[in-house]
């Protein structure tokens, strides 16, 4: 058992050392893997949030994800949109994320999202998070 906590113990440190390290830069005629962020998001009178944007990526083993955060105002609160399963063949992809955030309410106006592509790669017993590619960009959450 004490293993097992361990693993998991590494595994949630590497997560969370991923996920504070910036995101990797590369000549821009070697770039094969981005996720890009429509300028335009939508609220729905339930409040529902639907975000968009495109994707490539390639040399996948595990499942890859397009998921996104939305803030408006303070940063630092960042509500959850959904996520959507990718298909890393290299190609580009639309995406679309809807959600309802749970602890946050998002209103028409300017916001600012983020967009992670990231894979579970199998490595071990617990399979780990490798980031592919991230944008964040101001858009217009509008109402609709």
């Amino acid at each position: 058992m004490p293993v097992r906590s361990a693993a998991l113990a590494t595994a949630a440190g590497a997560a969370l050392l991923l996920l504070a390290a910036p995101a990797a830069t590369a000549d821009a005629g070697l770039l094969t893997e981005s996720v890009t962020v429509d300028p335009v998001g939508r609220v729905a009178a339930d409040g529902s949030v639907t975000l968009s944007g495109t994707y490539r990526c390639t040399g996948a083993s595990g499942p890859v994800y397009v998921s996104s955060t939305a803030s408006q105002g303070d940063s630092s609160v960042r509500a959850g949109i959904g996520g959507t399963r990718a298909t890393c063949d290299g190609l580009e992809h639309p995406w679309v994320n809807t959600g309802t955030p749970d602890a946050v309410v998002l209103k028409p106006g300017a916001a600012h999202v983020e967009a992670t592509l990231m894979e579970l790669r199998p490595t071990g017993i617990v399979p780990l998070p490798s980031f592919h590619a991230r944008h964040g960009q101001d858009v217009t959450l509008a109402a609709g």
